[in-house]
């Protein structure tokens, strides 16, 4: 094993998605498969910096001196996975989990929770996901390779782990494949077009509603966050007698500009889920 690197450093951990459903379905073929799986961690980890600690099976754990180059190298893995050929065309999902933090080195490698936490990360991430802790996406900055973008997916209960944890996925143009429709235009499939879908139940148009009257809400509560902003901007410019009318007339037009950035945000979110305006 090489030299390990000290100080911050950013811990990578990897595994096939129901590794063993492909290992019943290829029977001998599937060490095919893990060889080629494989060659492409390896390839991509170690051409950005990383050095191998461990393997066993499909699962990899490697450590990168920099945050940005274990993203990168994640990166490529999945999208060198996307375009492989694989046996009987199967698909092979990897899950990837990445945490930044300053470890022990024993005589034996890393020790402590930030090991521990990076392990978690993978474990409770889906095949095709790279999901970051909180400390690599801050480390990350701006600098994301090409086609990438990195979005919140909440806080995660890890085992072992007292505090949960904020969790981000980095999504990957190219290769982003969170449903089955979106797998199969990838992939060049002919997908039929669905039947006309039958009027919801009742217990969805409860649901439309309850949807409804929760933007309603969102919407009253954001009118009187910005009328209270308002009020508290003219406060601290003066009475109204002394209220320059270009500031106020630079005030409107800074709110009226919210409702542009507001719709920017909404159209954004439903494009990430595939919804398309």
């Amino acid at each position: 094993m090489a030299e390990l690197p000290g100080g911050t450093v950013t811990f990578t951990f990897t595994d096939i998605e129901d590794s063993t459903a492909l290992l019943k379905r290829l029977g001998d073929e599937y060490r095919d498969l893990l060889t080629s799986h494989r060659r492409i961690v390896r390839d991509t980890f170690t051409a950005h910096d990383g050095i191998e600690i461990d393997t066993q099976g499909d699962a990899f754990f490697f450590v990168f001196p920099r945050a940005r180059d274990a993203v990168t190298a994640a990166v490529e893995a999945q999208r060198a996975h996307a375009v492989a050929t694989w046996p009987h065309e199967t698909e092979v999902r990897v899950r990837m989990g990445l945490h930044t933090g300053e470890p022990a080195i024993h005589e034996e490698g890393y020790v402590g929770l930030d090991v521990v936490r990076a392990a978690r990360i993978c474990t409770v991430g889906k095949g095709g996901q790279i999901l970051l802790s909180e400390t690599t996406r801050a480390l990350l900055g701006s600098g994301l390779p090409d086609g990438v973008s990195v979005f919140p997916v909440g806080q995660r209960h890890l085992r072992g782990i007292d505090q949960p944890e904020q969790v981000f996925e980095v999504a990957i143009d190219d290769v982003e494949r969170e449903e089955a429709l979106q797998a199969a235009v990838e992939h060049s499939v002919d997908v039929p077009t669905p039947p006309q879908p039958p009027s919801p139940p009742a217990s969805s148009r409860e649901f439309d509603r309850e949807i409804s009257r929760s933007l309603d809400g969102l919407g009253a509560r954001l009118s009187e966050g910005i009328q209270a902003s308002v009020l508290r901007s003219l406060e601290k410019l003066g009475t109204r007698g002394e209220v320059d009318v270009s500031a106020v007339d630079d005030i409107a037009a800074r709110f009226e500009s919210l409702g542009t950035e507001i719709d920017a945000r909404v159209r954004d979110a439903l494009k990430k889920k595939g919804i398309e305006q």
